[in-house]
């Protein structure tokens, strides 16, 4: 997901604020921790867990014992429930696999993304390949797609065309194709690092999107007028802010990121490009922050959309904008 368009991204300059402005979304490892450190290893398995969570937790992750589980599947290869499974009835780990692990460990205690060091991010039904130059996928886009999905799913049109604006690991584009096999799916991506990811996972679950490398700016003139539903998730956070989580700052890519002095530049370019796809009646959906609905329903609403409406997300937030043109 998410490329900005062609003004590129901001200047590396000293931030001054944190981002999202409620750090206590981050959750907190403590309880956690606790649990752990209260009952005694039952296996070699529960031995190298509680010792990956303990390495976690002293650098911050805010899961460990949940990345310890899937670390350990990736270095095993197998699931987290088998892992903890052997945790529970025991059973000999190789040491090879013991080795892979315990660099996995070391490479998330430095705040490297889980994702980069599985080489995979899991979005609905999908499982995706990510790492360095590609935004991973969260799981709040995972309800943003489903207003995409279930308006492809609802239009009396045979074949209708859905758009993927700024499609980074082509989460969304992908969703849409496997999920409404008579849609036609496009993928719009011009960031060089993030399109061998584009393509890789297109390839990946069936090769049908077609990927366009270009602009969400000024994408795809030749389906002016005949698109049924546009879905982004744009780059959205202000140029002066600065993520809080390292996994974020330090790693997804800024071009990714970064959305202007409010955040909506992106908005703003892909809601011109929008209007001029979708046929009347057509659906938009962005994802942005929770403080920024009503400024997207603004912007919408200027340009001509119909019932601009904003959305929560799982967990209460104001997450998805959607608006009919």
């Amino acid at each position: 997901m998410r490329s900005s368009p062609s003004s590129g991204p901001p200047s590396r300059r000293t931030k001054r604020h944190a981002w999202p402005p409620s750090a206590t979304r981050t959750p907190r490892p403590g309880l956690e921790a606790r649990i752990t450190s209260d009952r005694r290893p039952t296996s070699a398995a529960d031995r190298l867990l509680d010792e990956a969570t303990a390495a976690l937790v002293a650098h911050g992750v805010p899961t460990p014992r949940v990345d310890a589980e899937l670390l350990l599947a990736w270095a095993t290869d197998t699931s987290r429930g088998a892992v903890q499974a052997r945790a529970l009835t025991g059973g000999a780990i190789a040491a090879e696999h013991v080795e892979r692990f315990r660099y996995a460990v070391a490479r998330r205690t430095t705040r490297e993304p889980l994702q980069h060091i599985t080489g995979e991010a899991h979005f609905r039904a999908l499982t995706l390949s990510v790492g360095p130059g590609v935004f991973v996928p969260r799981p709040e886009t995972e309800g943003v797609v489903q207003f995409g999905i279930d308006a492809l799913r609802a239009t009396a049109v045979a074949e209708p065309v859905a758009v993927d604006l700024g499609s980074g690991s082509g989460a969304i584009a992908v969703a849409m194709d496997t999920e409404v096999p008579n849609a036609l799916v496009y993928a719009v991506e011009r960031s060089p690092q993030a399109l061998p990811w584009t393509r890789r996972n297109i390839d990946a679950h069936g090769g049908t999107v077609r990927l366009v490398e270009g602009d969400l700016a000024d994408a795809l003139p030749e389906l002016d007028g005949t698109v049924s539903v546009v879905v982004s998730n744009p780059p959205y956070v202000p140029d002066d802010m600065v993520p809080v989580d390292p996994e974020v700052r330090d790693h997804d890519p800024a071009l990714a990121l970064y959305g202007g002095p409010d955040g909506l530049d992106a908005v703003r370019a892909l809601t011109d490009t929008a209007w001029r796809l979708l046929v009347p009646g057509g659906l938009l959906v962005i994802e942005h922050a929770e403080q920024q609905g009503a400024g997207v329903r603004d912007v919408l609403a200027r340009r001509g959309f119909r019932s601009p409406e904003t959305h929560v997300d799982l967990t209460g937030r104001d997450r998805t904008t959607t608006a009919t043109r």
